[in-house]
């Protein structure tokens, strides 16, 4: 079975004519440099800008794991090479977008209020990445705040996170490889085209097998309240260069929690219906709350590996995996995970209307961290590395995690 459909490949997926035969913009060579937090490269357009870039490393004369996992010279793969699917698209079939244009938040009018974005912040810059896009593309090779990071979602397991580009010396670009492990996205490096399943963030065949990438945490978050933080960022435009029908689900219907994954490869972990949407933390004892629980709580303080965090959730966001049509998506809820210290002080949280209040000081924080009234107004609050995804794609990968239902 082929993902989603071959009318998903061919009609939604597959490169068009716009695209097809020009050169790719992120193969460039050269020594790795960094340009300055929020540089303008240039114009592109009415309202719209291409943002400075980290110029990448070239490419190696090196055994291609996306031909060959198990290829002469290549390190043993750190899986079985079988597990390795064929998910429909060949390698770029879905395009990963480089030298991508963005327009500031202000001047965007092509996103309805709970449409869900990909918030990150990096080094005092945060940026969006409209999931009506990402659907289409799953990887943006960006540089935020002067550091050069992949921004990848997996439509399939609904997951989203951010790595540094910058590996084992070299600044890589990455591309989707077509290929799947446990339904998650497999991308490559044009480096070295070593294979990296996004949801272990290490590269398990290639040249570059065993490397682990740098994490950077994600946030899926209604537009109405990314754009009432971050009025004047940057966003990612839907001029892309690729004709898509940025909006419309391709996977219509797969938002269901007893559904079935798509070539999962073996049986779903039963301790949850497979789609059940769960709010998940790695390290060496996993733990994910579903997140309907933590809708229903509100707000859930947490002790992990010896770190307070408090993991909350604002109702309100669009589901961009339930109907056809993005905006008619049903209702689910944002989440968030930061260490809960201002200043030094340990602060407990309640939901008060869209907002979060700490006991500590009375300051209202939005549920991207960030205070809004009260003493603490203007601060932000550290994010933690977690992940909003599927059960059945987390528990894959991490088959040992304690669920906190």
């Amino acid at each position: 079975m082929k993902r989603i459909g071959a009318l998903l490949l061919v009609a939604a997926i597959g490169v068009t004519a716009c695209s097809a035969g020009r050169a790719r913009p992120d193969r460039m060579s050269g020594p790795a440099s960094y340009e300055s937090p929020s540089g303008i490269a240039g114009p592109a357009g009415p309202g719209l800008y291409r943002l400075s870039q980290a110029e990448v490393s070239p490419e190696e004369n090196v055994a291609s794991a996306l031909d060959d996992p198990t290829a002469k010279g290549l390190p043993k793969p750190l899986v079985d090479p079988k597990r390795i699917i064929d998910g429909g698209p060949p390698p770029d079939g879905i395009p990963a977008l480089a030298e991508a244009t963005f327009a500031r938040a202000n001047a965007i009018d092509w996103l309805i209020p709970e449409e869900p974005v990909l918030s990150l912040t990096l080094n005092g810059e945060t940026r969006a990445y409209p999931v009506q896009i990402l659907i289409f593309h799953e990887i943006v090779n960006d540089t935020v705040g002067g550091v050069p990071v992949a921004v990848t979602y997996c439509p399939l397991c609904n997951s989203a996170i951010a790595y540094d580009r910058r590996v084992a010396g070299r600044v890589v670009t990455f591309g989707t490889s077509g290929k799947l492990l446990y339904s998650n996205l497999v991308m490559y490096d044009r480096q070295t085209r070593s294979l990296w399943p996004q949801l272990a963030g290490q590269a398990v065949a290639g040249v570059l097998t065993g490397v682990r990438l740098t994490a950077y945490p994600v946030q899926t978050v209604a537009w109405q309240d990314w754009l009432a933080d971050n009025p004047r960022a940057w966003v990612l435009s839907n001029q892309t260069g690729y004709d898509r029908d940025y909006g419309l689900n391709p996977y219509s219907g797969y938002d269901k929690a007893n559904s079935q994954p798509f070539d999962l490869d073996g049986p779903a972990d039963p301790g949850l219906p497979p789609k059940t949407r769960v709010v998940a933390f790695p390290g060496p004892e996993p733990i994910a709350i579903t997140l309907d629980a933590l809708t229903a709580r509100h707000v859930i303080p947490l002790h992990i590996a010896d770190r307070d965090v408090v993991a909350w959730a604002l109702p309100g966001l669009r589901s961009a995996l339930d109907t056809p049509d993005l905006e008619a998506g049903r209702t689910i809820a944002a989440s968030g995970a930061f260490d809960p210290h201002w200043h030094g002080q340990l602060l407990h949280f309640i939901a008060q209307g869209t907002q979060f209040v700490d006991a500590e000081t009375g300051s209202h924080w939005t549920v991207l961290g960030r205070a809004v009234a009260g003493p603490a107004r203007g601060a932000r609050l550290q994010p933690i590395l977690y992940f909003d995804t599927f059960w059945f794609a987390w528990a894959a990968y991490q088959p040992h995690t304690r669920i906190v239902r």
